[in-house]
């Protein structure tokens, strides 16, 4: 039995989007005061001895994560958007999604060499948005040390296909399963 009262907020939905996907709904560690500060606490925990200069959010749940990490770290926040969601110049990395290819941005100035950004984002599935993510920030010449996760469902292998590019990745939870 697990008593941690993290894991005890999230919320399973079975068979959504689709019959036999177990979705772990993050809404109620979001609208749980104390659940969402003890995520923050220990995203920041896990940051501990990474000196890193920025966090940077995948959106959209990436964004409620990162930047709350990012203001209580008193670092800056750098949002990784969908394509063409941002106003100005930016630079892009595609990634395969299982039926074509999609598309991440930032800014062409939100980050450069010298940065040490840490990834932040709700959860890790399959690993393609965060590995696509990495790849974008080191294409602007920043270090992608560490990426901290809510929720990591380890079946389907993202943590591992991330780690595999280098970066250390730490999740709160891991839940088994689709």
């Amino acid at each position: 039995m697990n008593d941690d009262p993290l894991r005890a907020l999230i919320r399973t939905i079975p068979d959504f989007p689709k019959p036999g996907i177990q979705f772990r709904d993050i809404t109620t560690v979001l609208r749980d005061p104390a659940g969402f500060a003890l995520a923050i606490d220990r995203m920041k925990a896990a940051l501990a001895g990474h000196d890193v200069t920025m966090i940077a959010g995948i959106e959209a749940r990436g964004f409620i994560f990162g930047a709350a990490l990012a203001r209580e770290m008193g670092l800056g926040f750098v949002p990784i958007r969908k394509k063409d969601k941002l106003p100005g110049r930016t630079i892009g990395m595609n990634y395969a999604l299982e039926y074509g290819q999609d598309r991440i941005e930032i800014h062409d100035d939100a980050v450069g060499p010298g940065d040490r950004i840490a990834l932040v984002d709700d959860l890790i599935a399959t690993g393609g948005t965060a590995v696509a993510a990495t790849q974008l920030l080191r294409s602007a010449g920043t270090d992608v040390p560490i990426a901290v996760f809510l929720v990591d469902l380890p079946d389907l292998g993202g943590a591992e296909r991330l780690r595999a590019q280098g970066p250390i990745v730490h999740s709160l939870i891991a839940f088994e399963g689709h």
